[in-house]
């Protein structure tokens, strides 16, 4: 008895060690991330173009480009995935095709996002002859975000209870009616869960738009489907290739300190939802 609760001490030790080494590392990356970064943003950063290839200036453009992007992935994305978790809570009764699924899924979940680029340029630039365009780059984003929101609202959708749609049909109510009326209220916070995770690992991506629809600089606002963004993990890669220059590196500190918040407020939104879009 005594070796076991010896035991049970010794790796409870263990274990807390290294989820306070562990935090500390993070506390570490996040204080110095927060310490420069603050002191590099203000509103005229916000809210003001940048020069000089962005040594200067600030990153309007790159917020906006960055939010148009996921904006759109998300209009993609969301009702796709939700249609498929649909599709395989309650149409796809096989084992089989069940595993077979979730065996792409998980797979698709897994692939670095630089072959997603590679993709993107392959079949959209070099085939399709599309060019740089913020538009593809979306369509880029929403495959890979693709299978989060799809495994996490089928999660949702296949943990709801039984006797709910058995009441429903119970009452006459068809299947689509059932889908409806208690499917879907139950498990769109699932979705949205999802979504938000989704958005929160899409906007930090560089590899997958930095060959089809990102331009470094010289960009603003586009006026179609078809023309280039500057965003913002784009802009911090090409200030940190000046990082000799003192205000550049100055800059890269506060774009990276604002990305870091979106990324902050996309995973509050996923937490919000999982508790309170969740019946």
């Amino acid at each position: 008895m005594n070796n076991r609760r010896r035991h049970d001490h010794i790796w409870r030790y263990f274990s807390s060690a290294a989820a306070l080494f562990c935090a500390g590392i993070l506390g570490l990356l996040l204080g110095l991330l927060a310490w420069n970064g603050a002191h590099a943003i203000n509103l005229d950063f916000l809210l003001m173009p940048s020069r000089d290839f962005g040594a200067a200036g600030g990153i309007l453009y790159q917020m906006i480009g960055s939010l148009l992007l996921i904006g759109c992935a998300a209009l993609i994305s969301f009702p796709i995935a939700l249609g498929t978790a649909l599709y395989k809570s309650e149409y796809l009764h096989n084992p089989f095709w069940q595993k077979a699924t979730h065996l792409l899924l998980y797979g698709l979940n897994g692939v670095p996002s630089v072959i997603f680029g590679v993709f993107g340029l392959i079949f959209f630039v070099n085939l399709l002859g599309t060019g740089l365009s913020w538009f593809v780059g979306s369509i880029i984003l929403a495959i890979m975000i693709l299978p989060t929101i799809t495994l996490s609202a089928y999660q949702t959708l296949n943990g709801i209870p039984s006797i709910y749609r058995q009441s429903a049909r119970a009452l006459g109510l068809s299947q689509w009616q059932v889908i409806l009326s208690v499917v879907i209220p139950q498990g769109c916070g699932g979705a949205f869960t999802g979504l938000f995770i989704g958005l929160a690992r899409a906007i930090g991506e560089t590899a997958p738009i930095m060959f089809i629809a990102a331009a470094f600089s010289g960009t603003e606002l586009p006026g179609s489907l078809f023309e280039p963004v500057v965003t913002l993990p784009t802009h911090i890669l090409a200030l940190a290739q000046q990082a000799t220059d003192p205000q550049a590196l100055h800059n890269a500190w506060g774009a990276g300190c604002v990305l870091f918040i979106f990324v902050i407020i996309f995973s509050y939104l996923a937490l919000w939802a999982r508790r309170r879009l969740t019946l």
